[in-house]
């Protein structure tokens, strides 16, 4: 296991690098999506229009924050689950993106796109949004103000505290046996 503090937009480089069990202090830019603004960025995907966000090196945290308290950038933000995003990951990561954060396994057709794409899939502390929202900075909606908390925003965050669950050289954190073993 190791530790690094990084920057979002993530290069290749970056992405790669990592392996399952790694801690990542995140900076930088990262995007909200859920599956409802996932089924729009597909829609537009497949209507051959502009995207609101810059896909390369991207980014996206599947997360509907609640609402911002007077004198806040955002409300709790913690992950949500991420097999309901599993249908448009692949073709995400086959346009740029390089990391998504949510909780839970990932399909066998994402650990696959990551590999072919070198993406890596972190895992951010579910029952942690208020903890997790105080490392982000800024937030602005960018698309879907219509949807409320699933709306696409832009967050800039400061050492976002993440871990590299799956890898891009098909490494699992859920299935290492030391920690199966331990009844993890």
């Amino acid at each position: 296991m190791a530790v690094y503090e990084m920057k979002a937009p993530l290069s290749d480089e970056d992405a790669r690098k990592l392996r399952s069990g790694d801690v990542v202090l995140l900076s930088g830019v990262v995007y909200t999506a859920r599956d409802a603004a996932h089924k729009k960025l597909n829609d537009l995907l497949d209507q051959g229009a502009d995207l609101p966000l810059e896909l390369t090196g991207a980014v996206i945290y599947y997360v509907g924050p609640s609402p911002a308290r007077p004198g806040y950038v955002i409300g709790s933000a913690g992950p949500t689950t991420s097999y309901r995003m599993d249908s448009f990951a692949p073709r995400l990561h086959s346009l740029g993106v390089k990391a998504s954060i949510g909780k839970g396994i990932r399909n066998e057709a994402v650990k696959q796109s990551l590999k072919d794409y070198g993406a890596v899939y972190f895992g951010a502390t579910g029952g942690a949004g208020a903890l997790l929202s105080t490392c982000i900075k800024e937030a602005e909606v960018i698309a879907f103000p219509e949807m409320g908390p699933e709306a696409l925003r832009k967050l800039r965050v400061e050492k976002l505290p993440l871990l590299v669950i799956n890898d891009s050289v098909g490494g699992e954190l859920y299935v290492q046996p030391d920690l199966r073993a331990a009844g993890l």
